[in-house]
This record gives C-alpha cells, structure tokens and sequence, in this order.
C-alpha cells in the first residue's frame, strides 16, 4: 500500500490547474493596512533567500546549530560537500538550474512554506523547487504564480518526507542525518519537484503554499526546449560497479532517429553518491567500429572544455554548429580524468561502445586507443539538434528497449518507427526517444534508485516519468507500452490499471498527448501462466474500452502479435523464441501498425 501513496501523491504535484484569473480577483492579495510588518514582507515579492527561516544544514561538529524537523535532525554539510552540492552551486536537475543556498553551516537556508512571496521571472515550461517534507510523510500545499501580463495560475506542490520518501524520485541522497545525540547512518533525501506553467508567460512572482512542512532550498523556471528537438535518448536503468575506469575516455556509439545543424548532449550522474569529472567531450559521425569520418568536434559546457556533475545532477553541452545527419551513428566522446568505480547506466544498449587505454582520447580522429569495448551506455542520456518539430517519447519495458534485436543494427520497434517518420510528409518528422528498460515496470520498482547494484531494471515508470518523459527535449507525445513485467511478478490488473491512469492523468496536466499500448501474448514463457494471462487479458480490456482512461489513443499491440487461433500467445513468425519478446519481423510490425496521426 505504501507504494500507492507515494503514487498517488506525485501526480498532485505534478498537476496544476493552470486556469487564468484577473489578479484583481483575489482579494486575498493585498495585505490589509493594519497587517504587521513581517507579514507585509511575506506578501511582498522578495528573492527566496530573504524569506528563509529555518536552518537544514549543520557541520558534523556542531549538529546543534541547525533543526531542520523540529525535533533536531539536520543535514550534514560534510555530507553535502561530498556529493558536490556545495553553497552557491547550480546543479541541474531535470532540465532546470536550482541554486543550493549560498550560506554556510548552521545559518538560515531554506523556507518553511507559509505562503510567502518570492520574486523570480522567465519564461519556461515549469517551476522547479528543491524541496524536502518534514512532517514523516508527503506534504503539500496549494500556491499561485502570477505572471507579468497581471494573470495567475495555481499549482499543487507535494513534497516528500527527507527520511522516509522513495528513493526512486530522489535528487539526491546523503549518507546520514546529524542529531543533536549524534549521527545517524540513515539517508536523508531532497526532491526537485516540476509543476507546469502557463505557456508563453511571462513569471512574475510565485507564491508558495500554506504548509511549514513544506521546506523550499530553492526555486527556478525551467527553461523551455522550444528551438530543439531530441534525436536519442536513454534511461537510466541503473547504478553498477564499472571498470574501475581512471584517467581512460569512453566513446559511445548512438543512432541518431533526426537530423539538425547544431547538436547538445545530455550526461546524467542520475543516482550517484558522488559527482563525476568529465575533462572533455567531442561528437563526430562514425564511419566503422571507433572511427570517425573527420576529427571529432570538441563540446564545450557553459565555456569550459570539461565539467563535474554533482550526485544526481546532470549537464548539457553548449550548442555547437554540427551537422547531425538523420539516419546515422554518432560517435560521443569523453574524457573521465579521475577514478570511477561506479556509474549511472543504461545496461541494454544493443549496441558496441568503446573504452580507451589511459589519456584523453577524445579528439582522436584514428581508433587505436579503443582497445576495450562495452555494450551499455553509461552516463550519456541524451543528443539534441537545432530546429525540428519536437519528438515523441517511448515509456516501455525490454520490447521497446530492443531485446531480441541484433546488435548494432538499430532494429528496435522505436527505430523502425523513427524510419517510418522520416519517409512521409503527413505529420511532422518527429525525433523517436527510446526510453525503454529491460525488466522495467508500471507501479514497483526493480531498483531502489540509490546505490550500486546489479539489478538495472530501473525504478518504476511512475518514479521515472518526470525525468524520463516530462524533461525530456520538447516532448509531444508519450507512448506508453509497459505493464508484462508487472503481471507476471504478481500485480493485479487493478494495479496496473491504476499506474496507467496515473500517468495519462499526470500527461494531461503537462500538456502531452499520452497513447497506451496494449500488453502482447505471451504464454509459453515460464512466468505467463493462464493466471497472468487473466490479468494481461483484463488490463487490455480496459486499454480498449478508453472510457476514463485519460488516453488520447490506443496502440493494439496485443492484436498485432497475438496468433489468432491461440490469442494467448505469440504468432510464431513473430516470436523470438522465448515467447516474450518479438523477435525483428515482430518488432518491425509493431512499428509498421501505428497510425502516424496519432502521434
């Protein structure tokens, strides 16, 4: 049950009920005349930072300098160091820059949300608030951001609890709480939560909600990835040992599903404990195994040659004047100066990489320093190109994730579709981002979403859709094909029913058209039993009744590949051989069946 809560409570986070209202229609607004002095500050629109009232981050020494919870518990400044969030540092998390308060141990660094207002302006997709509950469970709390123009929208913030929230949404967790009777080997957790804006408009202000559990560290608008498109992507499914890589570069080889005359790469330290150097990056068009067609381009981040990524933070390269073909394989190159033992992942990459002996390799336009290979995608998330109409997002499991497919062939479903996409002038040639995970499920997690582990099954697609849909470059569309896995380790349909009407509810309060597949046959795999076959057929059912679903459409997958004279199974022609996974002609006309216009 515990589960559900959390689900449950993130959708109203996420969801705002953007419906614009004069600001003279709240006559709340404007402080009486006979109000206090403190509470006219409130009200009046100041920087976060001057609101600040309560004291979250403590010296290892001196844990009594600060009481975030009321009850003594704090934040170990040791701690934070360590994982890179260090005073006035940036780290972007889902695609927005948040600010970690710029004060030293023991002094005031975070808002207990009491409806104050803060001063903060652009333009952008969502608000981003670096947030933590304290109450022992989600808090939340309903506020208004007003715009320049005089207008407002209301948004719902809910924040989890710092000690006892899933560590699946995290941005990133500390080792130990520090307690006035001493420290505790226990994590403490803080959450960057999105909630839309109004499109267009201009923020003028934002008012936070009523809720002193509610503790805001900072507060930001996201800018909006209008002027690119996404050509690939990648979750992380998880966080493994590697190597140990020191002082070695990796170039990672990708299928780019879109072209565009600039490009921008994404490097997620999702997960992480601790931040990652990155020296330098380069970006060159492969020409066979760990060779370019010309010198790799040199990438730059906010004009130096290498950056460090914080625990749980991530970074995009600055836009370079590259001409991404459509169609092609991108050699991306970077340079891991120190020594990294461990690394976010994407473990079913179908696709061979490259890992060079010691120095900084990245330039190199001949291939002999890659002497090791790989066949996953670590750090790397994400290539972005200049223009474009935007892409569409695919939320799946192993099918998506191209089990089954040959590698280096780029035969996945997602890939014929991109294909597809750009032979034809009907609809706009979208980008295609895979964000399928082998083993990855609709309502539980297969990983915890903290520390290293050889399960790289990801948490679950509603612990990941913020970061793997809703930040994804200019999403349109959300595709969602998922919910085998969870039937056959034990879910009911009611379950899965539940989490797919989360995220097509949580798609429409962001804006994005949201399509649901429905589940393939697969009788004959040792865990699709004529009871799990029950549950698939029921979830399909509902798929197909669409009545209150929140979908806007439904991709018969189910029909495509089921045989017709045994529905519970898999047409043999399609079959892999496992009788879960399609095998290419399988997967092609999964492909070959969407209805490109309702993408």
């Amino acid at each position: 049950m515990r589960r559900r809560v959390w689900g449950t409570a993130v959708v109203l986070a996420l969801l705002s009920a953007a419906v614009t209202v004069p600001a003279t229609a709240a006559t709340a607004e404007s402080p009486a005349v006979s109000e206090g002095s403190a509470v006219a500050a409130k009200k009046r629109p100041l920087p976060l930072e001057r609101h600040y009232d309560n004291t979250a981050v403590s010296d290892d020494a001196r844990p009594g300098e600060a009481d975030f919870d009321g009850s003594g518990g704090s934040l170990s400044a040791q701690d934070l160091t360590a994982a890179g969030w260090t005073p006035g540092r940036s780290p972007t998390v889902q695609g927005a820059r948040l600010a970690w308060p710029r004060r030293a141990a023991g002094e005031p660094d975070n808002v207990r949300a009491d409806g104050q207002s803060v001063r903060i302006g652009g333009r952008g997709d969502a608000l981003a608030f670096l947030v933590a509950g304290t109450g022992g469970s989600e808090e939340s709390g309903t506020g208004v951001v007003r715009y320049a123009n005089g207008s407002r929208s209301s948004y719902r913030l809910t924040a989890s609890d710092w000690r006892g929230g899933p560590l699946g949404t995290k941005a990133v967790a500390l080792p130990h709480i520090n307690t006035p009777g001493g420290q505790l080997a226990e994590k403490a957790r803080l959450y960057v939560v999105t909630v839309p804006l109004v499109q267009g408009r201009e923020v003028a202000s934002v008012e936070l909600p009523r809720n002193a559990d509610l503790h805001v560290f900072a507060l930001s608008v996201r800018a909006d990835s209008r002027g690119w498109t996404g050509i690939w992507a990648a979750s992380t499914s998880g966080y493994t040992a590697v190597g140990p890589w020191t002082d070695r570069t990796l170039r990672l080889v990708v299928h780019t599903s879109a072209g565009g005359p600039r490009v921008r790469i994404r490097l997620d330290n999702t997960f992480a404990a601790a931040p990652v150097r990155i020296g330098s990056a380069t970006v060159a068009v492969q020409a066979s195994g760990a060779s370019p067609r010309s010198a790799p381009v040199p990438l730059s981040f906010r004009g130096a040659t290498g950056t460090e990524i914080p625990a749980g933070a991530q970074a995009f390269s600055d836009p370079l004047a590259f001409d991404v073909p459509a169609d092609a394989n991108l050699l991306v190159s970077f340079h891991l100066p120190g020594t990294v033992t461990a690394a976010p992942v994407h473990s079913l990459a179908v696709q061979t990489s490259y890992v060079s002996t010691p120095g900084d390799h990245a330039g190199d336009g001949a291939p002999d320093a890659y002497t090791s290979t790989i066949t996953t995608w670590p750090l790397l998330t994400g290539v972005d190109v200049g223009g474009g109409p935007g892409s569409v997002v695919l939320l799946g499991d192993s099918i998506t994730d191209g089990e089954k497919s040959t590698r280096d062939a780029n035969r996945r479903w997602p890939d014929v579709l991109a294909a597809r996409l750009r032979n034809q002038s009907a609809v706009p040639r979208y980008g295609v981002l895979n964000h399928g995970i082998s083993a990855n499920r609709v309502v539980s997690d297969r990983y915890t979403g903290d520390g290293v582990s050889t399960d790289t099954g990801g948490v679950s697609a509603l612990h990941r859709l913020d970061r793997d849909v809703f930040a994804q470059t200019s999403a349109r569309t959300v595709v969602v094909f998922q919910g085998v896995n969870d039937v056959r380790w034990g879910a009911s349909a009611e379950q899965v029913v539940a989490g797919l009407r989360e995220i097509a509810d949580r798609a429409r309060g962001r804006g994005l058209r949201a399509l649901v597949a429905t589940i393939a046959p697969c009788e004959g795999e040792a865990r699709c039993t004529a009871a799990v076959d029950a549950e698939r057929v029921a979830v399909n059912q509902w798929i197909r009744d669409g009545a209150g679903s929140g979908f806007d459409g439904v991709l018969d997958f189910d029909e495509v590949l089921r045989d017709p004279s045994h529905p519970a199974r898999m047409l043999p022609a399609y079959d892999s051989g496992d009788h879960l996974h399609p095998g290419e002609a399988g997967l092609a006309a999964l492909a070959q069946s969407v209805d490109l216009k309702l993408l």
